[in-house]
């Protein structure tokens, strides 16, 4: 156990490193690891605890298991970078779910690492992310953010906020990913106006409304003379650029033929109008967006892979706004007061079913929908004081009310066997009745016992590991 003593002088003495997992042999021997290194351990064998104490700003990693008794580990990760500084996070589970990888990755954590991993690649992992933090810290300065009207405060949309201010100070490209209507130009022009570029131009081009027969000549420009009707030369959108920043909305939908143009473009800055002999030089800042998977898109031939190496230098992924229920009440206080400002009403209240419905509601155009619906909301009632349910269109209304009725809807009567379905054997019918009563069961337990896990293990005589094993099984949660 000495890859990581050897490189200790790489490392600052001091620093702290987090293991939230309820495994107490895996604690363990992470504990002995991280001691052996000459850095400080902590250990919380509970979600609620680890989130504590990883909240505190104390550590530099936090190991943490995937499946804890009281929650998920991975639902927590966005609320742990959300801090100022956060600590590299080190996911490692016994569960090698599939595209559990994936979420943990984009949700900011540093390595995913399965049980049972061999201690070299722990120690390794944990000297890179160490090296990593520290050169972060040298560099580290407070960024001065202009939101520039972005509203929230939810964990996922903090950090795609740190991140557009990371990008922002640098001139590197930046592909953003997310939803129709997440607010995708709000976030670029975010990124030029934070940037030493702001005096410049921002200019802005939706790929999906470029004709196929005049793309090339509204991006790149033309001479006069170069096909008919081109009565004078003309600079293209990217000359425009110069300076400052070119935002391609939609950039899955370029046309193929011009991506390889584009490519040229970003590894020289300079290309040829439409009809030219000579070439032009334009210094902008590229950013991107799309609400496809790229990825895919290449792996089918209809993008190109060198042109996504080249595009994704820093990458942000908005959440949609079905994932910020946090957000939903600012959003909402915030544009019903800006509509009531603009058509001159008296500020209105919103009742909590108003609340209530839309915080239901899943939001299938994101933000975009969203302000629509507070600007009809607001207007459609001029002398109503208060905004109710009732002043939502009836097609939200009536969506959420008939995911509440799916929601509750029951279509087998597990006592009796009784459903839909074929009656299944009498074996597996007994294990699917206990399964249900023992959950219910451990429930109760841990809802009487205020998730007291030594009151718990009392009550229904198991012992603290059969307990931990069960909660998992049965995904049971605080």
């Amino acid at each position: 156990m000495n890859s990581i003593k050897n490189h200790s002088s790489e490392l600052e003495s001091g620093q702290q490193v987090l293991i939230i997992d309820d495994d107490e042999g895996m604690s363990y021997t992470l504990v002995r690891m991280v001691e052996e290194a000459g850095l400080n351990p902590d250990t919380a064998f509970r979600l609620e605890e680890g989130l504590e104490k990883a909240l505190s700003g104390r550590f530099d990693v936090v190991f943490l298991d995937v499946r804890l008794p009281d929650g998920n580990g991975i639902e927590i990760i966005p609320k742990i970078r959300s801090i100022d500084f956060p600590p590299e996070i080190i996911i490692i589970t016994a569960y090698g779910e599939k595209g559990g990888a994936d979420l943990a990755l984009k949700n900011g954590a540093w390595d995913y690492l399965q049980k049972p991993s061999d201690l070299t690649t722990m120690e390794l992992s944990l000297k890179r992310a160490l090296e990593y933090r520290s050169q972060k810290q040298v560099l580290k300065t407070p960024l001065d953010i202009d939101r520039q009207g972005i509203i929230g405060a939810s964990p996922r949309l903090l950090m795609c906020i740190s991140l557009m201010g990371h990008a922002a100070k640098s001139d590197a490209n930046v592909l953003i990913y997310g939803e129709t209507g997440t607010g995708k130009e709000l976030f670029a022009k975010a990124i030029h106006l934070n940037s030493a570029r702001k005096d410049g131009p921002f200019v802005v081009v939706d790929c999906t409304s470029l004709p196929q027969s005049l793309a090339e000549s509204i991006l790149f420009g033309h001479v006069k003379g170069a096909f008919t009707g081109a009565d004078k030369s003309h600079d293209g959108l990217v000359k425009q650029a110069d300076q400052g920043t070119l935002f391609l909305d939609e950039i899955g939908e370029l046309p193929i033929v011009l991506q390889k143009k584009l490519l040229r473009v970003l590894q020289e800055k300079r290309f040829r109008p439409v009809g030219s002999k000579t070439e032009v030089r334009s210094n902008f800042r590229l950013v991107s967006a799309t609400n496809r998977d790229l990825e895919a898109r290449a792996a089918a031939g209809k993008f190109r892979q060198d042109l996504l190496f080249r595009l994704r230098t820093f990458i942000i992924e908005l959440p949609p706004i079905r994932g910020r229920q946090k957000d939903i009440h600012l959003l909402a206080g915030h544009y019903v007061e800006k509509f009531c400002r603009d058509y001159g009403f008296e500020l209105k209240t919103i009742s909590d079913d108003f609340f209530e419905t839309v915080s239901k509601y899943e939001w299938p155009g994101n933000i975009r929908e969203f302000i629509s619906t507070m600007e009809s909301a607001v207007a459609v009632d001029p002398h109503s004081r208060i905004l109710y349910a009732k002043h939502l269109p009836d097609y939200i209304r009536v969506k959420t009310i008939e995911s509440c009725s799916l929601d509750g809807e029951d279509l087998t009567d597990a006592s009796s066997g009784r459903g839909y379905g074929p009656l299944p054997q009498l074996k597996e019918f007994r294990q699917s009745v206990i399964a249900r009563s023992e959950k219910k069961y451990l429930t109760d337990l841990m809802e009487q016992t205020a998730w007291d896990i030594e009151q718990a293990c009392e009550v229904s005589g198991l012992k603290r590991a059969r307990l931990y094993q069960l909660l998992k099984i049965y995904g049971i949660s605080k």
